[in-house]
C-alpha cells in the first residue's frame, strides 16, 4: 500500500503541531518519524492511521495489489482493516489471559501464523493463564508489539516501540521487526535511534512546524 500526505497539518486551538506535511510513503519501506518528546510524533502517526482528523490537507491510500499493478485508491473508511498499531498508550483487556487476548485480537485481524504458534513467538510461557492485569509494563508492551507484528496488514505503526522493554526484549523486538513481510509499510515514531536503526528514511517532525 502507498500512502500520500498532501499539505497535511494538525493544530490544537491556534497552535500547529505540524503543517505543510507533504510525503509519499511507499510499500515495503520503513519510515522513522523523529523529534523530541512532545514534538508531535504521536499526533502525526494518529492522523496517518486515521484515529485523529487532520486540520488541513488530505491523506490518500493506494493499493497496487490489482491486475497489472494499477494503483487503486482505497476508501479511507476501509483503511482500518489494513492497519496494525503498537503504542504504550494503547489499552489491553486486563481481565483476559494471554491466550484469550490473542484469540480476541485475531477475530478482527487475520494472523500471519497459526495463532497458537504466537505463544511461542511472544515467549512469555509463565504468563499463559495469568490475567493481563498482573503483567509488568514490559510484558504488556511485548504483547502489544506481538499483536501488531503478526497481524496480516499492509500498514504497521510502532510508536515508541521499546518503551519499558529490557535488553532481551529489545533484541526480541528487532528480531520480530525483521520477520515482517517485505511489502509491509512500516512507521516508527521515536527519539531513540536504536528503535529505528533499520529505517529506510528519517523524517524530523521539527521540519514541519
Amino acid at each position: 500500500m502507498k500512502v500520500i500526505a498532501n499539505n497535511l497539518g494538525k493544530r490544537f486551538n491556534r497552535e500547529w503541531v505540524f503543517r505543510n506535511f507533504n510525503y509519499t510513503f511507499q510499500a515495503g519501506k520503513r519510515y522513522a518519524i523523529t523529534g523530541p518528546n512532545g514534538s508531535g510524533k504521536s499526533t502525526l502517526m494518529q492522523v496517518l492511521w486515521g484515529q485523529m482528523q487532520a486540520s488541513s490537507g488530505t491523506i490518500t491510500f493506494h493499493s497496487s495489489d490489482t491486475p497489472h499493478n494499477q494503483n487503486t485508491e482505497i476508501d479511507p473508511n476501509q483503511v482500518f482493516k489494513q492497519v496494525a498499531i503498537a503504542a504504550p498508550y494503547m489499552d489491553l483487556i486486563e481481565e483476559f489471559s494471554l491466550r484469550e487476548m490473542i484469540d480476541f485480537h485475531f477475530k478482527f485481524k487475520p494472523c500471519r501464523i497459526p495463532p497458537h504458534h504466537l505463544l511461542e513467538k511472544i515467549n512469555l510461557p509463565a504468563t499463559t493463564s495469568k490475567p493481563i492485569s498482573q503483567y509488568s509494563s514490559g510484558m504488556r508492551q511485548r504483547l502489544k508489539l506481538a499483536l501488531a507484528f503478526y497481524s496480516e496488514t499492509a500498514l504497521l505503526f510502532l510508536d515508541e516501540p521499546c518503551t519499558n522493554l529490557d535488553q532481551a526484549s529489545a533484541r526480541w523486538y528487532h528480531d520480530q521487526l525483521n520477520e515482517i513481510p517485505s511489502n509491509t509499510l512500516v512507521f516508527i515514531a521515536s527519539n531513540q535511534e536504536h528503535e529505528y536503526a533499520s529505517a529506510d528514511y528519517k523524517i524530523d517532525i521539527l521540519d514541519y512546524k
